[in-house]
């Protein structure tokens, strides 16, 4: 059934196909909110990336945050992984028969419903019933961009505990400024959240005598965390200096 859906949707226009769940230059960020707010666990969708022409992204939303896997297009063919296609058509139907994804820190994704790009919208607009000026002489220089950054990502670290220096693996979860970590990735409730907004560095640790280690400095103490590997720590310190940054910039 799920493989006669997404097939019955990938049309082929001159030598272009035409894929319903491709967002084109929908941005990284615009595709997080999209998804956690809109999606459930296993909807993706397709889009542009940053790094280039020939670059997209599939966007997967996985629980409560939404996973992001490089596609590129180069010499004609498609590679996603350990894979190449020799056109997109041929990459969606890989990924209709095989809607399973392994990311590196382990965990399993699978790929259940494709986000379309058009969704049916009631044509229902509000009433302008008042419409006066709040604050007079502010210009279109004087509006204040705001939107929370979300940048998520979750996984398993090893962490060390504060009283007895022991080490212990935790399912952690990032969304927007809150950092959380669970006794496992089931449980409902976060052992602790950690507010970005206080944390002041994050940087690679060598005190520990440990691989892959990583550290968040807050005022009232400093949280050792290691990753499986040297990748997967340095994307967990990228993506919490990335957040750190935009607090600085007040978003």
């Amino acid at each position: 059934m799920y493989v006669d859906v997404l097939l019955s949707i990938v049309k082929i226009k001159s030598s272009h196909p035409i894929i319903f769940f491709y967002h084109y230059d929908l941005s990284r960020h615009a595709a997080e909110a999209l998804l956690l707010s809109n999606g459930v666990d296993g909807n993706f969708l397709l889009r542009n990336s940053n790094k280039g022409p020939d670059c997209f992204a599939l966007s997967v939303r996985a629980k409560d945050s939404v996973k992001h896997f490089h596609v590129r297009r180069q010499f004609g063919k498609y590679s996603f992984g350990f894979n190449e296609f020799p056109s997109l058509q041929d990459f969606c139907s890989h990924l209709a028969n095989q809607p399973l994804l392994g990311s590196e820190t382990g965990n399993l994704i699978v790929l259940r419903f494709p986000y379309p790009r058009q969704v049916e919208e009631p044509s229902i607009y509000e009433t302008v019933c008042v419409h006066t000026a709040m604050q007079t002489g502010r210009h279109e220089n004087d509006l204040v961009p705001n939107a929370p950054a979300l940048g998520t990502k979750e996984g398993y670290l090893v962490k060390q505990g504060a009283i007895i220096k022991n080490w212990k693996q935790r399912w952690f979860t990032l969304n927007r400024y809150e950092f959380k970590y669970f006794k496992d990735k089931m449980f409902v409730e976060p052992i602790r959240t950690l507010d970005l907004t206080e944390c002041s560095a994050v940087q690679f640790d060598y005190s520990q005598e440990r691989v892959n280690c990583f550290c968040l400095v807050f005022p009232e103490r400093t949280f050792y965390l290691c990753a499986k590997s040297g990748a997967e720590a340095d994307e967990w310190i990228k993506i919490l200096r990335w957040k750190l940054s935009q607090i600085k910039k007040g978003r």
